[in-house]
């Protein structure tokens, strides 16, 4: 590449998020390569040079990208930009090294790296950027209202860099964010999501989301989170705060999931607690029926923040209703019709369901944690067991609602609703085994229970 760049007589530098990583230690297969010229052409000489790659071009933002094993390298020519106040996009002219270094979003993202022979593996570091990474501070290299004015989405970024790497935020530029956090509302959620699923992916998802509550964003792109926040006191009683519980319990699914879906069901497991919040002068505070609401409500979040409404979706619902379940199991002795009724339920999800549970036991009463932690083993075990022996994962009844009309010469109707849960409930209870024989003896005791008789086709089967 430096060699191409000097043959055609241009100056580039490799710049941004590749200069870090190598100076953080961290793996990137990412190269940005910035050029005193025609990024498009470069990469195209390039190309022709190693052979047997393919370059996408774009000629409108008069950039290239090409992959070469696994690498992802893309090439642009050196510009400098203004901005309008009703958009991101930016007015993009040609520019110098130090206009493009000047537009970058941060001083640790500005920072590049020599490919011309005169000075090849320099670094150039205009805004201390090295400095910057050795103290752990997310800055931006110009005034940060102007940064952030400019492109609210880096406001987003600087807080998912700050968690990714665990970095503070630069006090002024807090500062800027909190002043222009209405800005976001110019970002498109797409975008905006795109970074919040990158601060979940995180090893501490926390950090981003005490930093999106505390500067405002929260409230303005994901309000439903941000009123989980705040503890009610009513004649001396209260309830805990269930921002920081969410944000606990979504550590603690980090430490043993990297499943994002997984992540996005603990986020939501208590979403419907405000909705669901009453005070009984008995018990105290309650939120019954949460699980079944912020089951309900993922869709509407999901839709709003532009995640899919597939069956990622339907994966976190049912994680969201089927929350409490094992917890309550933990809590009671554990029967084998409870842990039926749970296998059937959860189907493939059981596993990830009681990584969910297990992750939302957040009391700060050791002994009580002690406590659920040896009771969820006892659950474990016990759908190990009832799962080996009754094969209830992904539930699939022995006897079809079509086989009961065929038995009994039946169109659709109550009747086959009320056999194929007679059987259903049977199974669960333990009175027959999950087998076709035995559910289908069952469903002629059941049948002349309410006066049906199999025709006489199937009696000589």
């Amino acid at each position: 590449m430096s060699k191409t760049a000097n043959k055609m007589g241009v100056q580039a530098y490799v710049i941004g998020g590749y200069v870090r990583d190598i100076l953080l230690q961290r793996e990137s297969k990412d190269i940005d390569i910035v050029v005193l010229g025609s990024g498009i052409e470069l990469a195209q000489n390039v190309a022709d040079k190693i052979g047997d790659t393919h370059v996408n071009v774009f000629k409108n933002f008069g950039t290239a990208m090409m992959k070469h094993e696994d690498w992802e390298i893309e090439f642009v020519g050196a510009r400098k930009e203004s901005y309008r106040s009703d958009s991101r996009k930016p007015i993009v002219e040609n520019g110098t090294l130090e206009e493009d270094q000047h537009r970058r979003d941060f001083t640790i993202n500005a920072m590049g790296i020599s490919l011309n022979k005169e000075n090849y593996g320099e670094l150039l570091d205009p805004f201390d950027g090295v400095n910057d990474l050795k103290n752990k501070i997310i800055k931006t290299p110009l005034d940060p209202d102007i940064t952030y004015s400019d492109d609210p989405l880096r406001m987003m970024r600087a807080i998912r860099f700050a968690t990714q790497l665990d970095f503070k935020i630069d006090e002024r530029s807090l500062e800027s964010i909190i002043h222009n956090k209405e800005r976001i509302r110019i970002v498109s959620m797409e975008r905006i999501t795109e970074e919040l699923n990158k601060i979940i992916l995180a090893l501490q998802p926390s950090i981003g989301f005490k930093y999106l509550f505390d500067t405002g964003l929260l409230k303005i792109i994901f309000p439903e989170m941000a009123a989980l926040q705040g503890i009610d006191v009513r004649n001396g009683m209260a309830h805990k705060d269930n921002f920081y519980h969410t944000l606990q319990v979504l550590d603690n699914i980090s430490d043993m999931s990297n499943d994002l879906w997984l992540r996005w069901a603990a986020i939501l497991h208590d979403i419907a607690k405000p909705a669901t919040k009453r005070f009984d002068l008995e018990v105290g505070w309650t939120f019954h029926g949460h699980e079944d609401k912020g089951s309900r409500m993922v869709k509407h979040i999901f839709r709003h923040l532009k995640l899919p409404l597939n069956e990622k979706m339907k994966y976190v619902e049912k994680m969201v209703l089927l929350h409490l379940r094992p917890i309550v199991l933990a809590q009671s002795i554990v029967t084998d019709s409870a842990v039926r009724r749970l296998l059937m339920e959860a189907g493939e999800e059981i596993d990830d369901l009681m990584t969910l549970c297990h992750a939302d036991i957040t009391s700060k009463n050791q002994l009580k944690v002690r406590k659920y932690i040896r009771n969820f083993e006892l659950v474990r075990e016990k759908l190990k067991e009832v799962e080996e022996k009754d094969k209830l994962r992904n539930w699939q009844p022995p006897i079809t609602g079509e086989e009961i009309m065929k038995t009994f010469n039946l169109k659709p109707g109550k009747e086959v609703g009320v056999i194929k849960n007679a059987i259903r409930e049977a199974i669960l209870e333990g009175d027959i085994k999950n087998d076709f024989n035995e559910a289908f003896e069952f469903m002629l005791i059941e049948g002349k229970k309410i006066g049906l008789l199999p025709s006489i086709e199937i009696k000589k089967n």
